[in-house]
């Protein structure tokens, strides 16, 4: 999309702002910040894919990040009405404890040969010269053992038949304004008030590490001689504006929610269904259904 913009304006695609990427096989909506002497030219656009919606004026170009979250109505086919109340209910109870913040399948390419692939350059085994695709390989390196951090996290909560997200010693939190945190003592009062989130390690250097028992766990997936600048990701994240609705004669049920930014909403599906998914599942999926 930005590129027919550009083209159509006779613009570099550098000078078209946007916040983050969409889903490439939705509907989507997007804000794009342009300079105003192109109001008129975009009176006169048109393509079959892409429709102008609104246009205002602002002080300021939309930059990448600032982005505070995404809104999604996803529907779902072949749903009977007991089925979509067992959805709804495991939806609210969501909404209510939190999910596991996962990177979703997408984030790891088309194929699991990217983490693979992520590992060999970081050793040395395999050099890439494309630094777009050098800079995919290092946050699919570092996505990975995120997730894998997280899963024995969640596996260490079922384990100690804890409905919600068990905290250790030493964990690091963020707060509502971006601050990161270790406190002396396990915060549960502000973890259950949602005002401070648990996080775990996109490793890398000059990023805050965990302490004490949470530092046992978080060790084994680290890599603290890598080059690129790590991170903190929140461990949990809190669906909002849920909203369910069934068709009875087509047998849909209609979700909509909303994700802050960076988040999966494949994993909310995901933990709905309670089953994982990758890319090639769903390209199988894909094939059966055209059959």
């Amino acid at each position: 999309m930005i590129a027919i913009f550009a083209e159509y304006l006779a613009i570099p695609a550098q000078k078209i702002g946007y916040a983050g990427l969409k889903d490439k096989h939705a509907t989507t909506t997007q804000y794009l910040s342009l300079e105003t002497k192109y109001e008129t030219l975009l009176k006169k656009f048109h393509h079959k894919q892409i429709k102008i919606l609104s246009t205002t004026r602002h002080s300021h170009s939309i930059r990448m990040g600032d982005l505070k979250g995404n809104r999604f109505s996803i529907n779902l086919y072949d749903v009977d009405v007991i089925d979509s109340g067992k959805i709804e209910k495991i939806a609210r109870k969501i909404e209510k404890s939190g999910l596991p913040n996962y990177f979703g399948y997408q984030r790891f390419g088309r194929d699991a040969g990217s983490v693979e692939q992520a590992r060999e350059m970081i050793k040395g085994e395999l050099f890439i010269e494309d630094t777009k695709l050098k800079n995919f390989l290092v946050s699919v390196y570092q996505s990975y053992y995120f997730n894998e951090w997280l899963r024995e996290r969640v596996m260490l909560s079922k384990e100690r038949q804890s409905s919600e997200f068990v905290l250790l010693s030493g964990d690091v939190y963020i707060a509502k304004d971006g601050k990161l945190s270790t406190p002396k003592l396990i915060p549960t009062k502000e973890f259950a008030a949602k005002r401070l989130v648990p996080t775990g390690l996109l490793c890398g250097r000059d990023v805050f590490r965990a302490k004490y028992d949470a530092a046992e766990i978080e060790k084994r997936y680290d890599d603290e001689f890598l080059q690129e600048k790590g991170y903190r990701r929140e461990a949990l994240i809190y669906p909002s504006d849920i909203d369910c609705k069934y068709v009875k004669k087509e047998t849909m049920l209609n979700l909509s929610f909303t994700l802050p930014k960076g988040s999966y909403a494949t994993v909310f599906l995901e933990s709905i269904a309670g089953k994982n998914y990758s890319a090639k599942d769903v390209k199988q999926d894909k094939n059966r259904k055209k059959r």
